[in-house]
């Protein structure tokens, strides 16, 4: 077995989401979860086939997206993983309809942070064990930190004034 650390290539202000599921009809199952959820929302969905002729599978909202969640998941190469890039939304948003599709299995991953997917490949092909999502904590939140943190949510939008 070999490990490999895979960094998923995504502008900042890009949100991703990284999971599991079990079968080819995850490709179209995840689109119309992401669409009902938020009506006109910005996603490129890639899906990493694992039988049969082994491809990446995708769809979307936006061809750029579309594209660039087909490169992240070439590259990390894992089987029956996917890959959602979104912008202008947040996954906050679609992570539950993401959760309720019947084949997914586990999302790895939910961030705008930059992501790195630890990779184990052996002879039959390869899988994700874990992401590294953003950086490692600088200390304890404060007084000052907690005000940051309510203030944001409320600004944004997530909770009551």
């Amino acid at each position: 077995m070999e490990l490999k650390i895979i960094k998923i290539e995504k502008p900042a202000e890009y949100n991703v989401i990284i999971g599991q599921s079990h079968f080819i009809k995850t490709v179209e199952d995840i689109h119309e979860a992401m669409v009902g959820a938020v009506p006109g929302i910005k996603f490129g969905l890639a899906f990493c086939e694992s039988s049969g002729a082994c491809l990446v599978r995708s769809t979307g909202t936006d061809e750029g997206l579309k594209a660039l969640a087909e490169r992240n998941a070439l590259a990390a190469g894992a089987g029956h993983s996917f890959m959602i890039v979104m912008k202008d939304s947040y996954p906050i948003n679609v992570l539950n309809a993401i959760k309720g599709v019947q084949e997914v299995c586990r999302i790895f991953c939910a961030t705008a942070n930059p992501v790195e997917l630890i990779i184990a490949e052996t002879e039959q092909g390869r899988g994700i064990l874990g992401v590294v999502d953003g950086s490692k904590p600088k200390g304890i939140e404060d007084e000052s930190g907690v005000k940051w943190r309510k203030e944001f949510l409320r600004k944004i939008g997530y909770k009551i004034p």
